[in-house]
């Protein structure tokens, strides 16, 4: 059997390539998560607080900060020049098979439809195949999220058979489908 993914990434991490930078959150974003998720559809798909305010905010980044301390996730802001967060990408371990890498994003309301997801994933994903041992990448995206699968295909992932994973987020059941990469885009 394969060993565990790690996520010894580097102390910072920063990546360039398809238009999009990404890098880690800073203090001094604090406006910017709140500009990204105080947002109906983030609320509708991502576990974050809602309505999402300034003490939302600090929390949150204080757990990613504090997750990316631990070695556990890695939270990067999705910026075109390095500045101003335009969305955000996770890596994490997948709960279902340490062997893979996870991803997950979202994109202020602001800043969709530009393909920022969807070259964010393929930048992350690449780092986790070539650099982090990722057997492969993984999202899990609810069936009618048809925003984030479209992204799921453009960014080169195939949706699996595998049995839906069932998860709690707000007090409810999700089953979210999982659709894999399995080489560098």
């Amino acid at each position: 059997m394969d060993s565990p993914l790690t996520l010894d990434a580097p102390s910072y991490l920063r990546l360039e390539g398809e238009g999009v930078h990404l890098r880690e959150w800073s203090e001094d974003d604090l406006d910017a998560l709140i500009a990204l998720y105080d947002d109906p559809e983030m609320a509708r798909w991502t576990p974050v607080a809602s309505p999402f305010d300034p003490p939302a905010a600090r929390i949150y980044l204080a757990e990613a900060q504090e997750a990316r301390a631990q070695g556990r996730k890695v939270q990067l802001a999705i910026t075109t020049d390095g500045g101003l967060p335009r969305g955000e990408v996770l890596l994490f371990r997948s709960k279902a098979d340490e062997r893979d890498a996870e991803i997950a994003y979202g994109v202020g309301a602001a800043h969709r439809g530009l393909g920022l997801a969807s070259r964010a994933v393929r930048l992350l994903s690449s780092y986790a195949l070539r650099h982090m041992g990722a057997r492969r990448v993984v999202l899990c995206i609810e069936e009618a999220n048809t925003a984030s699968a479209a992204v799921a295909r453009r960014a080169g992932f195939v949706r699996t058979d595998e049995e839906p994973l069932l998860r709690m987020s707000r007090g409810r059941e999700i089953a979210l489908r999982t659709w894999c990469l399995t080489s560098a885009p």
